[in-house]
């Protein structure tokens, strides 16, 4: 990418290389939230991407500091190429022994990539609203977990060969895991600005009829309560995933 370019509080500028974090989303009008603005406070710059509208993929992270792949309306088990490219490039990730934060789908592709299982419930229960979360061991040793979060999936996923499960709720049992050292899925949003949260509503209000569905409205009053625990999770969450940047001399 030539020149300067602004993507969502991001300033990505030509040249620079120590604290650039490669960003994947799945929309034309995605954006990267809280966690884009997050990143941007502790020092790091974006390289955005959407392999499923046909952005190229590095071949290797050498330029990068980091990967951060978010959710989006397709499935991991889609027969789509750019789906496909990006569950090939989680090889290229985990070889680089970068830090990796896969958000619902982010997460859902690389537990594929690992040989896991991604797969609607049989009663065809979803999570689309505000439900209870549940630190296992692991993850209480880790760090505080929220007790509510936002969730908008209809699918989950089987713990991968090797990962270590840090959170749970009783619906879809699997919520945070980590895999090795650096890489790290998540399947709840804490990414959602009000405004996201807003158009998830509007545009995803057609799912609220799904089994297990909360209404809009329960959206908007649920966060009232639960997202300032929400926001401080995520805060320590990244602070814990990415290394501070070094600063210049």
């Amino acid at each position: 990418m030539a020149g300067s370019m602004r993507v969502t509080g991001f300033e990505l500028r030509a040249g620079s290389r120590s604290g650039r974090i490669l960003i994947i989303l799945h929309q034309e009008t995605s954006s990267s939230g809280r966690v884009g603005q997050i990143l941007d406070r502790m020092g790091y710059e974006a390289d955005v991407r959407r392999p499923v509208l046909g952005d190229p993929l590095p071949d290797h992270l050498d330029d990068h500091a980091g990967v951060v792949v978010f959710g989006g309306p397709m499935s991991a088990n889609d027969d789509d190429e750019g789906v496909r490219r990006e569950t090939r490039f989680m090889d290229v990730i985990l070889k680089s022994d970068k830090p990796y934060l896969g958000i619902c789908l982010g997460a859902q592709i690389l537990v594929n990539h690992l040989g896991g299982r991604v797969a609607t419930r049989d009663d065809g229960q979803v999570e689309i609203g505000w439900y209870g979360l549940e630190a296992t061991p692991a993850g209480q040793t880790m760090m505080d977990w929220p007790p509510m979060v936002y969730q908008f999936h209809r699918e989950g996923f089987d713990l991968p060969r090797g990962a270590a499960l840090l959170a749970t709720a009783e619906t879809y049992p699997n919520q945070a895991f980590r895999y090795g050292d650096n890489a790290w899925g998540i399947q709840f949003h804490a990414e959602l600005t009000l405004a996201m949260m807003h158009r998830w509503a509007v545009r995803g209000a057609h799912r609220f009829d799904l089994p297990g569905a909360q209404q809009g409205r329960q959206h908007l009053d649920g966060r009232l309560v639960h997202d300032a625990a929400l926001l401080d999770w995520l805060k320590r969450f990244l602070d814990r995933i990415f290394p501070a940047v070094p600063t210049l001399p």
